[in-house]
């Protein structure tokens, strides 16, 4: 198993990050670059607990659809998505935010998966996908 945490200063107020954390849409737009689209469940606004969504996008010119589903939240500190279907043996992530003190929020992503093949590369790649996610919820957060 594979476990990465990734840490992100964000200049707005935890509850918009927490928010603009669970809106599909700024999932999707976080993810352009890959084509990433929602293909069921939850389409669009903010996903709930126990709200599911798939989504499926294009990695390493490879075709990949997952279904996660909101299996924890606790507003606006915490919640999980988990895989329910998809090509992970496993996948687990969860999502901290953090008042900085200073107005700000340090969001803290702690992601652990079980690849089915491929997992050194998945291993470097995967943190570099959850980074670039979360500057673009940063650029979002900031500019709100």
């Amino acid at each position: 198993m594979t476990r990465f945490e990734v840490t992100t200063p964000v200049a707005a107020p935890a509850q918009l990050v927490f928010d603009l954390s669970l809106d599909v849409g700024v999932h999707t737009a976080s993810m352009a670059h890959s084509g990433e689209r929602i293909i069921g469940g939850v389409t669009s606004g903010r996903m709930r607990l126990n709200d599911t969504v798939t989504w499926r996008a294009r990695h390493f010119g490879v075709p990949w659809r997952m279904t996660s589903r909101i299996s924890a939240l606790d507003a606006p500190r915490y919640f999980v998505d988990e895989q329910v279907r998809g090509p992970f043996r496993r996948w687990r992530h969860e999502h901290h935010f953090e008042p900085d003190g200073r107005g700000g929020t340090v969001m803290r992503d702690v992601v652990e998966f079980v690849a089915p093949i491929g997992h050194f590369v998945l291993d470097r790649y995967m943190p570099r996908l959850i980074h670039e996610r979360n500057e673009h919820i940063r650029r979002v957060a900031e500019e709100s």
